[in-house]
């Protein structure tokens, strides 16, 4: 069997694939950053020759355009996409040689988008795997409403239909290999797989095993929100997506770094939330590089707005570079390594408290205190402090004059968003407390936890 080998995004939660025969390979779906395509290419001694996009992506940014140009591969995109650019125009049902050994059949797989197809490898003239991309998950689907709520209902039984098409026409021991489903926003539940087939998710898919109206009923019942940068995303892969500019951005002193602040531009501290909180400069925001660091970023802040990047480390600012320019933020406007006291300037730095759910229920005995929950609705619709005022995180940037005065002790499942908001309270010149915790401590911590 041809190798398939993944390339994994944790933090945006997508996978892309090389397939090779030993000698030639394609590429499914790749995100912008191809140099780590290229490189496992030369790791392998294969030529790129096809590439493959499942659909226009709404969570990142393609790199499918690029590789093609860079390689002299064919770009194949469905032909009803209305894009910008040359590529191989692919409709249901064609069949492309790759190699000697091996083919590819186009399966039409509305669902998650209209145009979502779907790729069927076959060596010898049987299928072995399926690059399913945004429709059959692990143990799930992808979301049907990314569109807008004018298609949902339509895609949701469309991706009904396009998972149990798929489970038809492929045999059970055939691979399945998506693009979505490993973190990703565009994944409609997740799951803990890191490998299926179509026999596996015949017995475990809900798509599969649900009737119809069941199924659509329980997958719209748990969508929640995404990341407000999608909108910007499908714009921009149909207007085909240069390769990234990943040189180091130009250095900031001290002084750079207050004006860019006084200006209201995002000064963006990556270092981890317990660094943050005991020393940082006052109006930074902390984004730290060990959690989904690009999507949080990309959903909270004004599309357009200059960025400064802090870190301990270069390495760490090329990291961050990388993510944000898989969702389109391309060029930082500057950066600064080191440490706070070299960013102020040596002046004061800003400090705010770290806490658990323990000391939060103690403090209620002593004294009024505000409780913000930052998590998303479904996951305070589970189970919530009794009082406490829930503003997912996503909308706080424009909804900060709801919380009620006082000191705020914000929280959320396990610490990383409460200090991203944290950051924002402080920077708005509230008296903040991040509850560095995990919520499910917050019962036996004797808070009143209600449904």
């Amino acid at each position: 069997m041809p190798s398939v080998l993944p390339i994994d995004t944790p933090s945006l939660g997508d996978r892309s694939y090389l397939v090779h025969d030993g000698r030639v390979a394609f590429v499914v779906d790749p995100q912008r950053d191809i140099d780590r395509v290229l490189g496992l290419a030369a790791a392998h001694d294969v030529r790129i020759t096809h590439v493959f996009e499942t659909h226009v992506h709404n969570d990142y940014v393609t790199g499918g355009y690029a590789l093609a140009r860079r390689t002299g591969a064919a770009y194949h995109l469905n032909a009803d996409d209305p894009v910008t650019f040359d590529r191989v125009p692919t409709s249901d049902g064609d069949v492309i040689t790759v190699g000697d050994t091996m083919t590819v059949k186009v399966i039409a797989t509305p669902g998650h988008t209209h145009t979502h197809l779907s790729y069927a490898l076959s060596e010898a003239g049987r299928p072995v795997a399926v690059f399913s991309g945004g429709s059959l998950l692990y143990g799930s689907v992808g979301r049907p409403d990314l569109l807008g709520p004018a298609h949902t209902q339509d895609l949701v039984h469309h991706q009904y239909a396009s998972a149990h098409k798929l489970a038809s026409v492929l045999p059970g021991d055939a691979g399945v290999y998506p693009t979505h489903g490993f973190g990703s926003f565009c994944s409609a539940t997740q799951s803990a797989a890191t490998a299926s087939t179509i026999a596996q998710e015949k017995l475990v898919n809900p798509a599969l095993t649900r009737d119809e109206q069941t199924f659509v009923d329980e997958l719209l019942a748990g969508l929640d929100a995404w990341p407000a940068y999608y909108a910007h995303m499908a714009p921009a892969n149909s207007a085909g997506p240069t390769a990234p500019d990943l040189r180091a951005p130009e250095q900031a002193d001290a002084e750079q770094i207050r004006k860019r602040l006084a200006d209201g531009e995002w000064v963006v501290d990556l270092r981890n939330r317990v660094a943050f909180a005991a020393g940082h400069v006052a109006g930074t925001l902390n984004f730290g590089l060990d959690g989904s660091f690009a999507t949080y970023l990309g959903w909270l802040i004004p599309w357009g707005t200059p960025i400064t990047l802090l870190a301990d480390t270069a390495d760490q600012i090329a990291e961050a570079q990388r993510e944000l320019v898989r969702i389109g933020i391309d060029r930082p406007a500057a950066q600064a390594t080191g440490d706070p006291t070299g960013w102020s300037g040596d002046g004061d730095l800003a400090t705010y408290p770290r806490a658990t759910f323990a000391d939060l229920a103690r403090v209620r005995h002593h004294r009024p205190v505000v409780i913000l929950d930052t998590r998303r609705n479904l996951e305070a619709a589970e189970a919530r402090i009794d009082g406490a005022v829930h503003l997912p995180l996503h909308d706080l940037p424009r909804r900060l004059d709801e919380i009620p005065d006082g000191e705020v002790w914000v929280h959320c499942a396990a610490g990383y968003r409460a200090s991203i908001a944290a950051s924002l309270l402080a920077r708005a010149g509230r008296q903040v407390v991040a509850v560095d915790d995990d919520f499910g401590h917050a019962r036996g911590a004797g808070l009143p936890v209600v449904s």
